[in-house]
């Protein structure tokens, strides 16, 4: 049995990384944001998380928090 449009393919989660080195330039489908700490946010996708981890590591980049997109920020801090 194949399942089709799952919620694991709709699952989007940010990677906050410090130490990632954007003079590189990102991949081609790659966003990164940069926070108040001056870490980039990633915005990566459920079937991509691991190669992302990958690719990060490769730049010398550290993840430092994961958590899903649709997190409720105001209960941080």
């Amino acid at each position: 049995m194949i399942l089709s449009n799952s919620s694991a393919d709709t699952r989007y989660f940010v990677y906050e990384v410090s130490g990632l080195h954007l003079k590189n330039q990102p991949a081609k489908n790659d966003t990164y944001i940069l926070n108040d700490n001056g870490n980039a946010l990633i915005q990566v996708p459920y079937n991509r998380m691991n190669e992302q981890m990958q690719t990060i590591l490769r730049r010398g980049g550290k993840i430092v928090n994961i958590r899903p997109l649709n997190e409720n920020l105001s209960a941080e801090g």
